[in-house]
């Protein structure tokens, strides 16, 4: 397939390929099924022919689409943000366990929310919550905000460092805080060492700085009957239970993912 030759719907083969090619053509993939002779027109082939060139050089299809799904909903995603993963699921459905009721007015705070993805998420199963958002990054918290839009979810976004500014507590505290080792960072595939901001990504030299970062303010901000929910890399959930528990916090429980690899620490005062 050349940028000389005329496409037709069934010439694309591949399920990205596919995505782009509706995302070109403004249809749905079920329309692109139907219409398997639809010639595409100059300026479409010369747009899904960019987008492909996108793609061939390693960039996640999330990226050039600007939008990725989690939990209930699609996300928007940028370079500015993390793409929303499903291994981070694993805290929503640690939070729904350990807090069934829904009606609840719960007071939920996100410590480096990146697209808003958890926090935005607990509030749609949580219609009654309050939440804060925080991230360091004013690119980060401007897409936060036109998710929080498009869901008609309307947190308080916050730019600062962790809980700096933050006063009172939270029955609810979040975080999916950048946790891999500087020297494996280098070696991740191009589309998240490229395309993912690195400082979402490196946790310092041994993956641990965040945590440590993170435990005073958990230890100030967390309600006397809240949990904090943390996500981690799947061999750090003994050191990371060390370092809370130096700051008198109490390991309640650890919940895997779906391929059953450690991946969030709560934590209780």
């Amino acid at each position: 397939m050349s940028s000389v030759d005329q496409i037709r719907v069934r010439d694309v083969q591949g399920d990205a390929l596919r995505r782009l090619l509706a995302h070109c053509l403004g249809q749905s993939r079920l329309w692109c099924l139907h219409n398997p002779d639809y010639a595409l027109t100059p300026p479409q082939a010369e747009h899904f022919y960019a987008l492909k060139s996108r793609l061939d050089m390693g960039e996640p299809i999330s990226k050039i689409l600007g939008k990725r799904s989690f939990w209930k909903d699609d996300f928007l995603t940028t370079h500015d943000v993390l793409d929303p993963r499903p291994d981070s699921e694993t805290l929503i459905t640690a939070v729904l366990n350990h807090y069934p009721d829904r009606g609840a007015p719960y007071r939920l705070l996100d410590l480096g929310t990146g697209s808003g993805c958890l926090l935005l998420s607990l509030m749609g199963e949580y219609p009654n919550a309050q939440g804060i958002g925080v991230d360091c990054c004013a690119g980060a918290l401007k897409v936060a905000q036109r998710n929080g839009e498009r869901l008609g979810r309307f947190p308080l976004w916050v730019q600062g460092n962790w809980g700096d500014s933050l006063a009172g507590t939270f029955d609810i505290i979040l975080s999916n805080p950048p946790y891999i080792p500087t020297k494996v960072c280098e070696t991740l595939d191009v589309g998240v060492r490229v395309f993912d901001p690195m400082m979402a990504l490196d946790g310092g030299a041994d993956g641990l700085q965040a945590y440590q970062a993170l435990m005073p303010h958990i230890k100030r901000l967390l309600a006397p009957t809240g949990m904090a929910f943390l996500e981690i890399g799947n061999t750090q959930a003994e050191a990371v239970g060390n370092i809370a528990q130096k700051k008198d916090l109490k390991i309640h429980g650890i919940e895997k993912d779906l391929e059953n690899r450690d991946r969030c620490v709560i934590i209780s005062l």
